[in-house]
């Protein structure tokens, strides 16, 4: 029986290399739930697993789609639960691991979220922003006023997601949400640490994609892409950009690289601590696998008898 472990929380907190030596462990593979690490090309800036790496484990759920296209979550969600329910022959193990700080795919996954299959619709959208979120948000009051006891008033990329739905399909989000848990064992562990260790790790980090060659990759997409392109506005993307513009030095652009991932990673530790089935690890324990390996053998011996 597939048995899924997790391996969530904020960046820079050692979860790659975590999973890396627990998969090696137990013959398994990785499963990435990256947002960014999906797209082909965007390597460096995305801490993608080097080639190295996937050498030594099967890596599934990145490079699977272009630059130019978008990846939705319910995207993300179908191809993931279609290797979890036919787990990859290169496996040997019943186990998957799961591994990524993007929230939203993780509880996909883990939570089962039915998520309404509506393309982005480019034109809908722009005529929907042009009129403004007070009025969008009082629009949305009148479709489905359920769906706004979830979402704040000044949410505005969720108002115009569930207006965008209720448009294309005629029936409120809020009919075409919920949830549908999925019947195998599943074990989420989080990495967290104290907030200067993390600021160094991210500042350790940006000082080696700096080093492995982010600059190029961001002039080499800017050249293919178009400085345009809404991933080159991304986190590391878009202050290299603005460094090859001209517009910062290249100290400058690491510094704010440093500060905008610190606060990235504020946000996803507020993320992950409303989950209350994460099991949460100290990332600085010098003991961190053995201490995660035994939980995992107690969740298996519990799951198999």
């Amino acid at each position: 029986m597939t048995k899924l472990i997790v391996i969530c929380g904020a960046t820079a907190t050692g979860k790659s290399r975590l999973a890396l030596a627990l998969a090696l462990r137990l013959g398994s593979v990785i499963l990435s739930a990256d947002s960014r690490q999906v797209y082909r090309e965007f390597d460096i800036g995305t801490a993608k697993p080097t080639l190295a790496e996937q050498k030594l484990v099967p890596h599934y759920l990145i490079d699977i789609c272009d630059p130019i296209n978008i990846m939705t979550v319910a995207d993300y969600q179908e191809q993931a639960q279609a290797l979890i329910n036919f787990p990859p022959h290169l496996s040997h193990s019943p186990l998957l691991l799961l591994v990524g700080g993007t929230g939203l795919y993780i509880r996909s996954i883990v939570q089962g979220m039915k998520i309404p299959r509506v393309a982005p619709q480019t034109e809908l959208r722009s005529q929907l922003e042009s009129l403004g979120q007070p009025q969008l948000y009082a629009m949305l009051q009148q479709v489905d006023p359920v769906a706004t006891q979830k979402i704040h008033p000044h949410d505005s990329v969720r108002t115009l997601r569930a207006l965008e739905v209720y448009y294309v399909t005629g029936n409120p989000i809020s009919e075409q949400q919920g949830e549908n848990p999925p019947n195998y064992p599943i074990l989420q562990i989080g990495l967290d640490c104290n907030v200067q260790n993390l600021g160094d790790y991210i500042k350790h980090r940006t000082e080696q994609m700096i080093a492995d060659g982010l600059v190029a990759e961001v002039e080499y997409l800017c050249q293919k892409y178009g400085a345009d392109l809404s991933l080159l506005n991304t986190l590391g993307y878009q202050e290299i950009k603005q460094y090859l513009a001209g517009d910062s030095s290249l100290d400058e652009a690491k510094e704010l690289i440093v500060l905008h991932t610190r606060q990235f990673a504020k946000r996803q530790r507020t993320w992950f601590r409303a989950y209350p089935q994460i099991e949460w690890f100290d990332a600085d324990d010098p003991n961190l696998l053995e201490i995660v390996w035994q939980r995992i053998n107690e969740f298996i011996s519990c799951t198999s008898s």
